[in-house]
């Protein structure tokens, strides 16, 4: 049985538990609900990764959620933590006029999650961002290749945390005149 990590509201958030959004991701999806803050207002359901495309389905399909717009997909790199990187996603619903944001943590030695571009289409090209800037790969994603960096680029993922701020080294092979 896989191990469940416990969810705590980190301090300066308040407890998102009893927004409605939550109270009906909970229960209709209650193994994948780990917990909902509200920071400033804004409402975060954190989610276990397996079941985010179960959860989406239903944002996007009731007609009382209607999220039809993706607005952006990001991650977070934790690197001391367990589940090293977030996913990050905000949805926001264009006819109900309201927002939510689904995090789910995604570990280092397993660093997938399921696409959402059979939801949304316009998820491809923030899928291929994570994806090229972090490395969390996007299964069943439709042409998940690099979209910023060259396609040949091999020196890792620059928004990593242990990626070198001043790179790799390859800019100092650039003779600069002074």
């Amino acid at each position: 049985m896989k191990k469940i990590r416990p969810f705590r509201v980190p301090r300066g958030m308040e407890s998102g538990t009893d927004h409605a959004l939550a109270k009906r991701i909970q229960t209709d999806f209650p193994s994948a609900y780990l917990g909902a803050t509200i920071f400033r207002g804004d409402l975060s359901v954190h989610l276990n990764r397996e079941e985010i495309v179960p959860v989406c389905t239903l944002l996007k399909n009731d007609p009382a959620l209607d999220f039809d717009y993706p607005v952006h997909i990001t991650s977070v790199d934790y690197p001391n933590d367990p589940e090293r990187f977030e996913v990050v996603y905000e949805f926001f619903s264009i006819r109900q006029k309201h927002q939510i944001r689904l995090k789910a943590r995604v570990p280092e030695d397993d660093c997938t999650i399921d696409s959402l571009t059979a939801l949304w289409p316009g998820a491809n090209f923030l899928e291929r961002e994570v994806y090229d800037m972090m490395g969390i790969r996007f299964n069943n994603h439709p042409d998940l290749k690099r979209i910023l960096l060259p396609d040949d680029y091999d020196e890792g993922y620059p928004l990593r945390k242990n990626f070198p701020i001043q790179g790799r080294g390859w800019r100092d092979t650039f003779d600069f005149q002074k």
